[in-house]
């Protein structure tokens, strides 16, 4: 007489988790490692002016940057101001061209949050500056902040340096 077995029924043995935070933070520091932050390289000397009342830009990544002041190569660019746009010196006429392709690299939705922050020297002078401010008003950036450095005191804003 033949003998009848039951089939065992075969289970798939689970999964060891016990790797997975050791590859978790492989990968973090990997990528910690290999990722480079993007900085500008400063052309112009700039020296913020300080000041008591500051607030803090809400969405930096909606914010393009104008560095204004004299060049760090004098002999090459003379001793004048200028504006930096990125990594390149321009000049005031390059200023609505540039403000205009910045807002296009941004989601439409979020245009209206655009903000042009100006890191001028202090020893700027504020005609230049106005110059400026006329060029990105043809350029319908009408939001824009003026970077500074905190003062400690209100004597401070008034010492010569």
């Amino acid at each position: 007489m033949a003998h009848i077995r039951k089939k065992k029924s075969k289970e798939t043995p689970p999964v060891s988790t016990a790797s997975l935070p050791d590859i978790v933070f492989m990968l973090l520091f990997f990528f910690m490692v290999t990722t480079t932050m993007r900085e500008v390289t400063l052309l112009v000397k700039v020296k913020k002016p300080k000041a008591t009342e500051i607030q803090k830009l809400d969405r930096k990544d909606l914010t393009t940057y104008i560095y204004m002041g004299s060049p760090r190569n004098t002999e090459l660019y003379g001793s004048e101001p200028r504006i930096q746009l990125d990594d390149q010196l321009g000049s005031v006429g390059d200023v609505q061209s540039f403000v205009i392709l910045k807002r296009e690299e941004i989601n439409e939705a979020e245009r209206p949050k655009f903000t042009v922050s100006i890191k001028a020297d202090i020893d700027v002078k504020m005609g230049l500056i106005s110059d400026l401010k006329q060029e990105l008003r043809k350029a319908q950036a009408l939001k824009i902040s003026y970077s500074t450095n905190p003062a400690g005191s209100p004597e401070e804003l008034y010492k010569t340096y």
